[in-house]
């Protein structure tokens, strides 16, 4: 499958099977994580891989989301390690982190399973729960599984501006 072809088939699953996704799937998308790019190649990034369903369920303490699926990543970034901006000591970490969730989430899809950006979370809760250093900054959650018969696309993926509306070429007047 081409990557337009993939991009288009991924969508946000909310809804999963209650079936175990083997290490080797696992192994895959974190390999994807791993092969991402980073400001100077500094692999900022740190990932919380939760298989246990002790830890599994406490995600619910920290978010409303989660929707029981049988893998959750938490994508952090070590400020310790991140690249920064020279002019303006802009953190760019959460770039970093953002480009290996976005890999993984394309390897997810590209594996036959489904995942969805988790972004409303209460950070402070999730760091106490899973016992984050202090030093690593949460930027994702990613709930992982098979998607289940009722999932499916929202209405609003389908829903895209024209490229007129979004690019421009050479300034952004027209």
């Amino acid at each position: 499958m081409g990557f337009l072809e993939l991009a288009q088939k991924r969508y946000s699953c909310r809804s999963f099977e209650n079936k175990m996704v083997e290490q080797e799937k696992i192994d895959k998308i974190l390999e994807a994580g791993r092969l991402s790019p980073t400001g100077r190649n500094l692999q900022p990034q740190r990932i919380l891989v939760l298989t246990d369903k002790e830890k599994l369920n406490k995600l619910s303490e920290c978010t409303k989301y989660g929707w029981n699926a049988p893998v959750i990543m938490i994508i952090c970034y070590d400020r310790n390690v991140s690249w920064k901006r020279k002019q303006d000591g802009r953190e760019g970490g959460d770039i970093d982190a953002s480009i290996v969730t976005t890999h993984m989430m394309f390897e997810i899809a590209e594996l036959g399973l489904g995942t969805t950006w988790i972004g409303s979370f209460d950070p402070v809760k999730v760091r106490g729960v899973y016992n984050i250093p202090e030093n690593y900054e949460i930027v994702s959650i990613l709930p992982i599984g098979y998607p289940s018969k009722e999932a499916k696309p929202s209405e609003l993926h389908f829903e895209r501006e024209d490229l007129q509306k979004i690019v421009f070429y050479n300034n952004f007047e027209k």
